[in-house]
């Protein structure tokens, strides 16, 4: 029987480690529900910031921050608020090594810092994406390092982030949360602590078997991004619309889901996530296939990107070489600020070293390097489109509609199926061609 924490000290009902996109969401759900909650984090830019209604996610705004404060939240860098928590969950980054395995240092550091801390009856849950076993062979003893035993003096449990940022419909509350714990009474109490907030929580047998589910679900996404990918290359070759073709696929309604290609992959999860199952595979002595394959299909797709603006110049009697070049979108989803793992990187290295003039837009990105070097910045997009001897949109942002692309840009390669989607209005001045998916000479889709 796990025993009741102590109620010695200012009592938090929950600590976050790790205020970035996953864990300033989650904290900020749990206090609209009611919940005492304190922010951890090593940054002291991103604690004072919080501490002055300064939000540096997407997902929330300075005033939703300042509502935060205003319900008791508070952002700090010491440590020692853990001890009087009734519950931690870890949410610290999880990247690739150099030699591209899994990093885990951020969570072996938090879990040391926790363990330091840890009183009997505390609820520890890690969240941060990782391989199955992490949280009983690496957090496990790490926390007990303290003297006090899992499972029996306090809960752990692991339960994988759903985070989607720039997500309108689906967040924290709405998005059904797994939990495994490491005994069923910690899956129970961390299921208990979920319940508070999320509409809906879903238990899975253990820790390894939520960590998998995390797992199989961007690995998934990961393998099928890459066969449509695959598929763009080979179409274009062809003669085939794939646009058309997962459109007319799309029609049935059992049986299939649709994804599109890109310009390559981005994000913490996608690019990121699948090569930890792909570790923990070949630990065992196998070769994970689908996930070597998906991997290097998404990596090659800059280089493909590279390919198309190319021969896409050359039909116009143009040297890439001596063109100049706009960059629609250098996050790596649209209507976000965030960049992690962005294809638009890769992209803009590779046109560069071909010898192309890079100019670069998007409304949420102020200023923008590549390798060290600062790309200029375009504010006005429809002189932008005007000037540029081609143009390559890389991430979907609102603003970059069908019919502003078609009136403005000379040349225009659309990695993200833009100029295939109708506007809510169609307006009599767009080429009807545009509009029912013929593209008119210059623009084409990848």
């Amino acid at each position: 029987m796990i025993p009741e924490q102590s109620s010695g000290g200012a009592v938090s009902d929950l600590v976050v480690l790790g205020l970035g996109y996953v864990g300033l969401p989650l904290a900020a759900e749990a206090v609209s529900a009611g919940l005492k909650v304190t922010g951890l984090d090593l940054s002291e830019h991103v604690v004072s910031g919080l501490n002055r209604a300064v939000s540096h996610v997407d997902d929330l705004s300075s005033e939703d921050v300042a509502s935060m404060l205003e319900r008791g939240f508070t952002a700090t860098a010491d440590p020692s608020c853990l001890a009087t928590a009734r519950t931690v969950v870890i949410c610290v980054p999880t990247p690739l090594s150099p030699e591209g395995g899994p990093d885990l240092g951020a969570v072996t550091s938090a879990s040391r810092t926790i363990a330091a801390h840890l009183r009997p009856g505390t609820l520890v849950i890690l969240e941060s994406t990782t391989y199955p076993g992490t949280t009983e062979e690496v957090v496990r003893p790490l926390l007990e390092e303290s003297g006090l035993v899992a499972g029996s003096d306090f809960h752990l449990a692991f339960s994988p982030e759903r985070i989607d940022p720039g997500n309108p419909t689906f967040g924290v509350a709405n998005t059904p949360k797994v939990v495994g714990g490491l005994t069923p009474e910690c899956g129970e109490a961390a299921a208990v602590f979920y319940g508070h907030f999320v509409n809906t929580v879903v238990r899975a047998r253990g820790t390894r078997e939520a960590e998998m589910a995390k797992l199989l679900e961007n690995t998934y996404r990961h393998v099928n991004i890459a066969l449509v990918n695959e598929m763009a290359i080979f179409c274009q070759e062809l003669g085939v619309d794939l646009w058309d073709s997962i459109a007319a696929a799309a029609t049935k309604p059992f049986g299939f889901q649709a994804f599109y290609p890109g310009p390559g992959v981005g994000g913490h999860c996608i690019p990121i996530d699948p090569n930890y199952l792909s570790y923990k595979v070949k630990t065992l002595g196998y070769p994970f296939r689908f996930v070597e394959l998906a991997q290097e299909i998404n990596g090659r797709m800059p280089s493909y990107v590279m390919q198309r603006a190319q021969e896409l110049l050359n039909e116009s009697g143009l040297a890439l070489s001596r063109s100049k070049v706009l960059l629609l979108g250098v996050t790596y989803k649209a209507d976000i600020a965030d960049q992690r793992e962005s294809p638009a990187r890769p992209v803009a290295r590779k046109l560069a070293a071909k010898g192309a003039t890079l100019t670069y837009h998007d409304p949420h990105v102020e200023s923008w390097e590549v390798d060290g070097v600062d790309v200029p910045r375009s504010t006005d997009l429809d002189q932008a489109l005007a000037d540029a001897d081609l143009t390559i949109l890389l991430t979907d942002h609102a603003e970059y509609r069908p019919k502003r692309l078609s009136e403005y840009a000379r040349l225009l390669l659309d990695t993200r199926g833009v100029l295939r989607r109708q506007e809510p209005e169609p307006d009599a001045s767009v080429p009807a061609q545009a509009r029912n998916g013929v593209l008119r000479e210059g623009l084409q889709v990848l």
